[in-house]
């Protein structure tokens, strides 16, 4: 909690400067995760989701920019077990689930080149919080459970972290057009014992510079 506090806070704090920018983005994405159980990977499928926020753009040195972001993000996935998983459940099969996240970003951005119009990378670090999710998954025994996934220090995790890469084109009208892959870093399960489950994203955005 208090690393969000303070990233929220950086990230406000630099739309006093005068020299930031300010922008709007979003854009759909396909959504999946790495996940193991007792280091054996699952067999995982890809669900559609988006994301919508706000981004800044701040001038750091030369070509490099501070750009961090703040974002809703629709993630989940699909996957089959080969072995007792929990969560769910001992008598899960396989989880189909949707998480809707927020997400503080803190990149820097490389702009290759000085003209109005320019290619450019971007990579940082960010923080994910689970706001909720719904889970969906068939029983050994028969029958298929719905409900809303639990997060506790025993069950789901809130917090997780993650990679980021953009790499897009920037117009002299002030729009971005990139593609963004989003790769966790940390399990957003809590259970001892239990799964490791990592997102994994990819997307393609559209930013408008207001």
């Amino acid at each position: 909690m208090k690393l969000s506090l303070l990233a929220t806070t950086l990230l406000f704090t630099t739309i006093s400067s005068s020299q930031t920018r300010i922008g709007i983005f979003a854009g759909p994405q396909i959504t999946s995760a790495k996940y193991k159980i007792d280091g054996d990977d699952q067999e995982t499928g890809y669900k559609f989701g988006f994301q919508v926020g706000m981004g800044l753009k701040l001038p750091f040195e030369t070509n490099l920019f501070f750009a961090p972001s703040i974002f809703y993000s629709m993630k989940g996935y699909e996957v089959e077990f080969n072995k007792f998983s929990f969560p769910p459940g001992p008598q899960a099969l396989d989880n189909n689930t949707t998480i809707h996240t927020l997400e503080l970003a803190m990149l820097l951005q490389y702009d290759f080149g000085k003209r109005p119009s320019h290619f450019f990378l971007r990579a940082g670090p960010g923080l994910d919080f689970q706001l909720k999710g719904k889970e969906e998954f068939n029983l050994s025994g028969g029958g298929t459970t719905k409900r809303n996934m639990t997060f506790s220090f025993g069950d789901y995790g809130r917090y997780a972290a993650s990679a980021h890469l953009h790499f897009g084109y920037e117009t002299r009208t002030g729009f971005q057009f990139y593609m963004q892959y989003g790769h966790g870093l940390a399990s957003i399960n809590n259970a001892d014992h239990g799964p490791v489950i990592k997102h994994r994203t990819l997307g393609l955005t559209v930013f408008l510079f207001l």
